[in-house]
């Protein structure tokens, strides 16, 4: 058995001390099993040396920079994948929907809680209806995938998906998803997506950067729209059930509520519509995601996004017992005739003259389970929801025929509890009867409770080692609170209807019989932070000493800038546009800790693990504000998961910009939702829309998005923040037009295509929030992935200490997605901060080649050559689930990212001393490549 390159990592000999007396750093380059074994390892290549020669392969090429001032270096990079031309090299997938025999007996079924959302309060919970051959989700918001990674749900047994309302809060996470899914085996996977007329303006939105094959099963129904903000169909119109699933298994249907326009308004008064119920028919061949209407007629709805749906779920009923006795009695003979009869159909006697009835030899059947799920937003919806006439035959008090009378069995309540409070509300849910209710909606209770406990685990032993870059995440600060609300919902007035409240993981039973009911035994119980550190304790008492360790650390580095300080009084420092690891640079002379921190939200690769989320950065600038560097799917969770619910919410507020490397969906997903926040939390508040800064194909979803939601932001395009056409000062700090590719070549040319005409008045905004949040200049920088993809630089303005010396401002270079990039690097000179990618270990170089990224040695050099004062690595494959693999000879100014990790920049001098520690925490792991344990996920069950 193969032992993995963490393990091998893991043996790697530590230093044999942890006293604060003795220095983790090496001071010669120890022998390395892991160096060893690089070379003989059957799966694993030696590593190459940084522009060390290499052979040409197909997809590569040996590129001469003209355009640098120093000494020419060659780069290897994928030209085609550069140049967007990589698609057509690969095999075009007829993506395949799951497709099962269903089971009629049916001896499984339930519906489950998939608590997304539920302790951060940023996206709707999911609901799991599951039965034996077939499975439904109800809402997709963002953090389903890495949630279903974490508890092992495989996504590719999903059969159909459906949304209660179109909007990032509940439908987040289907770009993602749908790109997962296309990506599974050699042929791709698809799955059914449906919601109301709505869902047509999201699906034009993704297709700017998710293949149309992948969206083909989409299916919208009820209503079309005429123009955004057209008004509501005629009064005195009602919506009938549109039934979208009908087999042996279920009966799926759905009732749609659009919010009353007029305040007070009271719809659907008369009786209800003679028109049949609207039936959606999938015969697998629709490629469109055109709205079916009711009588295949376009009416006018209100603004998109605003309709929301209820589901109604009906189980077949279940037979009565057979008495095979009384069969026989009536002349049937055992065989066939019995099977029929169990069936519901009715036989001839074989011994009499007559018809033997089920109802002759069966008991009484039972009615099927019915679950309603209810999403009710607003109170202009509650309006709409309490004057439904086609909810009356599921009331317990419903006077019409007997037969046509229905018992509802479980109604989960998705609806905000600010709105389930409300007594018409309460009233409302008592028609129900004996109905068990379960609300869902987001509710305090559960902020104390993580949802993805295992990387709340790593967080707290994070935390524990060095609190100084791990702060105690968001939920573990409010766990001496008492959060816990009561288990009935509360009523302004008159007594409250029964209810409980939904929690991560909880079943409702509906088949077998028997079991019908509640069952909280997968429910995860409470862990306080004190028990995850008693475990680390017990594992690895060496932490102990390491956390002092590392506490000495910020005491030294105390006294050391007392020290500085001192000597500095009269002495005139000259700033050099470079330095060595153990020279402070000047711009973090006297630096105040409220000037700059920078929270690493995501930094995984390619899609959300369950330890790693994908790209996202916060540049929080304290009082002036922040920015995001990328905003990868739940990056809004991960910031309430760093500063709490409110806190997150605050930095939504002040968010000034918003820059986005490129246009691959594990870099801007994230997006939509923080945009949607933010207009909501300043609604009614005197503001100016956010700035977004990214390349052009991302103000084409940006634009057809919003006909869905209001996103409250301004675009403006990488381009125009080039350094030849973007800086604060002329001559100051300007960062040279050096080509990134020879004159005359293809990609040269790429880069000089007309776009659209730069928005001078957003370009000035932008000019302006920069200033005014203390910083000199943001400049993108073209780098080698895919088109237009690139980098960016974060310069500060100049300081003025208490004697009016001039302290030059810090710069910070982010490097997106690329390869060892020329241009980054001469971007980089004289940097105080480069976060750099390193997607792969030094030993996969023709992978990191082939896919346009960097390795870790790779990334490294190009802040060794540009003179950077500190390196911090980010975006590893999934394959390094916890701690990438590094060779730590090579790590003297440089630290691994994780996510949550807080760095403040007057810690910089500290931050590459912090690395062996995190390796020694990490050292008893034994872990399984999480790629692979997400491909397996994927897998099709035998």
């Amino acid at each position: 058995m193969q032992v993995s390159n963490l393990r091998l990592l893991f043996l790697t000999p530590l230093h044999p001390s942890l006293k604060p007396s003795f220095s983790l750093l090496p001071k010669s380059k120890p022998y390395s099993i892991l160096t060893a074994l690089a070379s003989s390892h059957p799966k694993r290549r030696r590593p190459i040396p940084y522009n060390s020669p290499r052979p040409r392969s197909k997809s590569t090429l040996r590129h001469r920079d003209q355009g640098m001032e120093d000494k020419t270096e060659s780069v290897s990079f994928n030209k085609r994948r550069a140049e967007g031309h990589d698609k057509n090299d690969r095999p075009k997938k007829n993506l395949q929907r799951r497709s099962r025999p269903l089971n009629p007996t049916n001896t499984i079924a339930y519906v489950q809680f998939l608590g997304t959302g539920m302790d951060t309060l940023d996206t709707s919970p999911s609901v799991l209806l599951f039965f034996d051959k077939q499975r439904f989700i109800f809402n997709a918001g963002e953090g389903l995938q890495r949630f279903c990674t974490e508890h092992k749900i495989r996504l590719s047994k999903i059969d159909h998906i459906f949304l209660s309302r179109v909007c990032s809060e509940t439908a987040g996470g289907i770009p993602g998803l749908l790109l997962t899914l296309a990506g599974m085996g050699e042929s791709g996977m698809s799955v059914n997506v449906w919601g109301p007329s709505d869902l047509k303006f999201l699906v034009d939105a993704m297709k700017c950067f998710i293949p149309n094959a992948a969206m083909v099963h989409t299916r919208s129904f009820g209503h079309t729209h005429g123009s955004v903000g057209a008004p509501m169909a005629d009064e005195t119109e009602v919506t009938e059930p549109i039934v979208l699933v009908d087999d042996e298994v279920v009966k799926l249907s759905a009732i749609l509520l659009r919010p009353s326009l007029l305040e007070g308004s009271q719809r659907l008064n008369g009786v209800p519509m003679q028109n049949p119920a609207a039936k959606v028919l999938d015969d697998g061949t629709d490629h469109s995601s055109e709205p079916i209407g009711l009588n295949g007629r376009s009416v006018r709805t209100g603004k998109p996004g605003d309709m929301s749906v209820i589901y109604v779920c009906e189980l077949p009923e279940i037979k009565g017992k057979f008495f095979p006795e009384k069969a026989e009695a009536l002349g049937v003979r055992p065989g066939p005739k019995y099977h029929e009869l169990q069936l519901g159909n009715s036989v001839k006697s074989d011994k009499q003259n007559l018809m033997v009835h089920p109802s002759d030899v069966m008991g009484p059947s039972v009615p099927g389970p019915i679950v309603l799920l209810v999403d009710c937003p607003t109170e202009s919806h509650l309006q709409e929801l309490l004057s439904v006439q086609c909810l009356s035959s599921y009331y317990a008090d419903f006077s019409g025929p007997p037969d046509n009378a229905k018992v509802v069995t479980c109604v989960i309540h998705l609806s905000p509890s600010s709105l389930t409070s409300n007594s018409n509300y309460q009233r409302w849910m008592k028609r129900f009867g004996s109905a068990q209710h379960i609300m869902a909606g987001h509710e305090r209770k559960n902020v104390e409770i993580p949802i993805l406990k295992a990387s709340a685990r790593i967080a707290a032993r994070l935390n524990y080692l060095c609190p100084q870059f791990f702060p105690a995440p968001g939920f573990w600060s409010l766990q001496h609170r008492d959060c816990l609300a009561p288990e009935s919902t509360t009523s302004s007035e008159g007594s409250a209807c029964e209810s409980i409240s939904a929690e991560n993981l909880l079943k409702f039973t509906l088949r077998p019989y028997a079991h019908l009911g509640l069952d909280r035994s997968l429910v995860p119980s409470k862990v306080a932070s004190v028990d995850v550190i008693n475990d680390l304790l017990s594992e690895n008492p060496e932490v102990v000493d390491a956390a002092q360790c590392v506490s000495q650390f910020w005491r030294q580095s105390t006294e050391t800038k007392e020290k500085i300080s001192f000597m500095q009084e009269d002495t005139v420092m000259v700033e050099e546009p470079w330095f060595s690891e153990n020279t402070l640079p000047s711009c973090l002379e006297n630096i105040r800790r409220d000037d700059l921190e920078i929270v690493l939200l995501g930094t995984g690769s390619s899609q959300p693990s369950k330890y790693r989320n994908v790209s996202a950065i916060h540049i929080n600038l304290f009082s002036n504000g922040g920015l995001l560097l990328d905003c990868g799917e739940g990056t809004l969770g991960q910031l309430k998961r760093r500063y709490g619910v409110e806190g997150a919410d605050n930095a939504v507020r002040a968010l000034r910009c918003i820059w986005i490397s490129h246009i691959h969906a594990d870099h801007h997903t994230g997006l939509a939702r923080i945009l949607a926040l933010r207009c909501t939390l300043l609604k009614g508040v005197p503001h100016e829309p956010v700035v977004v800064v990214g390349p052009r194909q991302l103000k084409r979803y940006l634009e057809a998005y919003q006909r869905l939601e209001d996103l409250d932001m301004q675009f403006l395009d990488c381009c125009a923040t080039l350094s030849n056409r973007h800086h604060s000062s002329p001559g100051k700090d300007r960062l040279h037009n050096s080509s990134l590719f020879a004159k005359g070549s293809r990609m040269e040319s790429y880069w000089k295509r007309p776009g659209s005409p730069v928005d001078d008045d957003v370009l000035k905004r932008l000019q302006t929030l920069l200033s005014e949040a203390g910083l000199e200049s943001l400049i993108s920088v073209p780098v080698m992935h895919c088109p237009q993809a690139f980098g960016v630089v974060l310069k500060a303005s100049e300081r003025i200490n208490s004697v009016g010396k001039v302290i030059p401002g810090w710069k910070l270079v982010y490097s997106g997605d690329t390869r060892p990039c020329p241009a980054l690097k001469e971007a980089s000179r004289g940097a105080t901060i480069l976060i750099h990618e390193a997607t792969f270990e030094d030993g996969m170089v023709d992978e990191a080649i082939s896919k346009n990224h960097s390795t870790t040695e790779e990334a490294i050099e190009v802040g060794n050559s540009a003179g950077v004062y500190r390196i911090i690595l980010t975006h590893f494959s999934q394959r390094y689930p916890k701690i990438p693999v590094f060779d730590e000879t090579h790590m003297h100014k440089t630290c691994i990212a994780f996510d949550l990790m807080s760095i403040n920049i007057a810690d910089l001098p500290v931050l590459p001393k912090v690395l062996p520690y995190l390796k020694m925490l990490f050292k008893n792991e034994m872990t399984v490549d999480e790629l692979d344990e997400m491909l397996d996920a994927g897998n099709v069950a035998s």
